[in-house]
């Protein structure tokens, strides 16, 4: 006999006691003694003359963990569709209620039943011949490959077992679900949203009641109650509006309206929607604070100095465009992270909002300054040659409109002393020859003279 047929026999008459053979001691039992193992000896085949014998000596259930832990609890050995793993979950079931209570073979049990419970959802929902993208709602959804990283669905609300289960996530929004989840999903993507319309909700959660909403979801219109029946209404302090469990994980988010308006930057809930496009629109660009809240530049400091220094890089990037030194150093990818700062100095970001509240965007901005200043006044020819000299003193050092003792005419960006500039009555004095001489052009000529 080979070798595999003897580990068969071997594996059915020790790991299942249910199906073994009678020993020795139990052929001499008296006639009126009833064979409980009668049905074991018809099922299984009598050993071969040489064979060893391998008894059970108690009658008690080896689940066989070391074995195979997707093996039915009682009967076969393999069950390899759902309908076998669902037979053999029952039969585990049924097997913990009748053992001891904190036995170690109910844990034993309780082991088996959730190996068998995992291998029935792998049956449930395999891995092979899924796409790697697929494009649904505007989302694009990629294959994940992690197979130890624990997530939640994001559409059930349910742990996603990256081992046995298939999972994607959409590059847009970082939307993560179940495979068998992808048809039910009803919302878009959030980044076509940011792409098409990104604005701010600049209303300080502008509620509109549970009666506005037909007493359901915002999302998934499942119905809701403030008193949580048939389910939790939450209110999510961006949109102001209600949603269910499923749709709002009181994840925590900065509400831009509260920033702009308050300088309030305490974290509240939003629903998982919300979260996401909070994530996403962080860092551009979009609140104008002169036109939203211009008296804020009254009350936060910070936020007077960073429009200098945004005033002053503005002022100091014709230099470096002309620059061949600056354009191989490359100087003004120093903000490439904050673009919008070589572009404008009116633009904010909830995320330069956020820096600017924890300090770290002035001392970032003021070391890139530095380096700016330090390139064009003291390390490039080229750049000091393109400085200024005071036309009403004529004395000094070289002026650059950056600098913090000077002023800058608006007309035709001359630059002055400060001081020297106020004096003369705020009358610049190349504008003002550049009027004469335009005058002087356009005077109409003496009739007597053409005669």
């Amino acid at each position: 006999m080979d070798y595999d047929e003897k580990l068969a026999r071997f594996r059915q008459a020790h790991l299942n006691p249910f199906n073994k053979q009678l020993g020795p001691r139990q052929h001499e039992r008296q006639p009126s003694e009833e064979a409980p193992d009668a049905v074991s000896e018809e099922i299984l085949p009598e050993l071969l003359p040489g064979e060893p014998e391998f008894r059970c000596s108690e009658r008690v259930m080896d689940l066989g963990l070391s074995e195979d832990h997707f093996s039915r609890p009682v009967g076969l050995f393999l069950a390899s569709d759902v309908q076998q793993l669902q037979q053999a979950i029952e039969e585990c079931k049924q097997v913990i209620l009748e053992l001891p209570e904190q036995s170690e073979k109910q844990k034993d049990a309780v082991v088996r039943l959730i190996h068998l419970r995992l291998k029935l959802q792998e049956l449930k929902d395999p891995n092979e011949d899924e796409p790697n993208i697929r494009v649904l709602l505007e989302h694009r959804f990629y294959k994940e490959k992690s197979k130890s990283v624990k997530q939640t669905c994001d559409k059930c609300n349910t742990i996603i077992w990256g081992l046995i289960q298939t999972w994607y996530t959409c590059t847009g929004c970082y939307y993560r679900c179940h495979s068998k989840c992808l048809s039910l999903i009803s919302k878009p993507c959030v980044s076509s949203k940011v792409s098409h319309q990104a604005e701010y909700e600049l209303n300080i959660c502008p509620e509109t009641g549970l009666d506005s909403q037909d007493y359901r979801c915002a999302e998934c219109r499942v119905p809701i109650s403030l008193r949580g029946v048939p389910n939790e209404a939450r209110q999510c302090d961006y949109t102001g509006q209600y949603y269910c469990g499923h749709c709002h994980w009181n994840d925590l988010a900065v509400i831009p309206a509260r920033v702009v308006h308050n300088w309030d930057f305490e974290p509240r809930k939003v629903s998982r929607c919300s979260m996401r496009y909070l994530a996403l629109m962080v860092s551009r660009p979009v609140l104008r604070l002169r036109e939203i809240n211009p008296l804020l530049f009254n009350y936060v400091e910070e936020l007077v100095e960073i429009r200098k220094l945004r005033q002053d890089i503005l002022l100091m990037k014709p230099y470096f465009i002309t620059c061949k030194e600056a354009m191989e150093a490359r100087l003004l990818l120093q903000l490439q992270d904050r673009q919008h700062f070589v572009e404008n100095d009116e633009m904010y970001s909830i995320q330069d909002l956020l820096d600017v509240h924890m300090g770290r965007l002035g001392c970032s901005l003021t070391e890139i300054h530095t380096l700016f200043a330090k390139h064009i006044k003291l390390d490039c020819e080229r750049c000091q040659a393109k400085g200024f000299v005071c036309e009403l003193c004529r004395e000094g050092d070289v002026l650059f409109p950056f600098d913090s003792h000077t002023s800058v005419c608006a007309d035709c960006s001359a630059v002055f002393h400060r001081d020297c500039y106020y004096d003369n009555s705020t009358t610049c004095p190349k504008c003002a020859r550049l009027n004469l001489r335009k005058q002087s052009l356009f005077q109409d000529p003496d009739p007597d003279v053409d005669a």
